[in-house]
């Protein structure tokens, strides 16, 4: 069963980067610059997070700070969608790869069974020679639900009533150097994948993101 989750999100174009909204709540503060109050937008960040890529590394918010990601749920017995989304998330790898500044990090729902060792093999079968760019992580279950939800806003839960015990939604989430929102498209579409693959170098080139 297929999922997206419609998620009521306030976004803002950033002529900066080629008008991707930005997405996710947001809200004002003031600050004080040089003795003068200013209103700053503070919009939705994705929370620190700490997992195990197939490598047995730790990836954190430190790694992917100052790049380009594109995250995704799965587990690696899933009976329905998750083989569609891994072979279109493959279209996205052959053609970013060699960007130093673009991540990939596909989350496992099922930690229990998809220990690192299982997905190592998992993520060699699929074609992925190593972790610099591509990295499937595992870690506490609880905390994988919570950023899916929280942080991605997106599905990732357990459900003993669906396939494989778990649902999830198939969504590709764009995320800035910033730790911000700037795309959700469905990865078992291959027009949504082609989108998200024009939308990528919007965010590589633009340097700005980064300050």
């Amino acid at each position: 069963m297929l999922l997206i989750v419609m998620v009521t999100l306030s976004c803002e174009n950033n002529n900066r980067s080629n008008d991707l909204p930005i997405l996710g709540n947001r809200h004002t503060e003031e600050i004080e610059i040089e003795g003068k109050l200013v209103v700053d937008t503070v919009y939705h960040t994705i929370a620190d997070f700490s997992f195990q890529n197939q490598d047995g590394e730790t990836i954190s918010n430190r790694e992917v700070e100052g790049k380009v990601y594109v995250a995704d749920f799965f587990f690696t017995s899933c009976p329905t969608i998750c083989p569609v989304m891994k072979t279109q998330m493959l279209r996205v790898y052959e053609k970013f790869k060699e960007e130093p500044d673009f991540l990939i990090l596909s989350h496992s729902i099922d930690p229990t069974h998809d220990t690192v060792s299982l997905l190592k093999d998992y993520s060699t079968r699929l074609g992925v020679s190593d972790a610099r760019t591509w990295h499937f992580l595992t870690g506490e279950q609880e905390h994988v639900f919570e950023i899916g939800q929280t942080s991605y806003l997106t599905t990732a839960m357990e459900d003993k009533d669906e396939p494989g015990g778990f649902l999830h939604s198939g969504a590709f989430v764009l995320v800035d150097q910033k730790g911000r929102i700037r795309g959700v498209y469905d990865g078992t579409k291959e027009d949504q994948v082609d989108k998200l693959m024009k939308d990528i170098p919007k965010l590589l080139a633009n340097e700005g993101q980064r300050s």
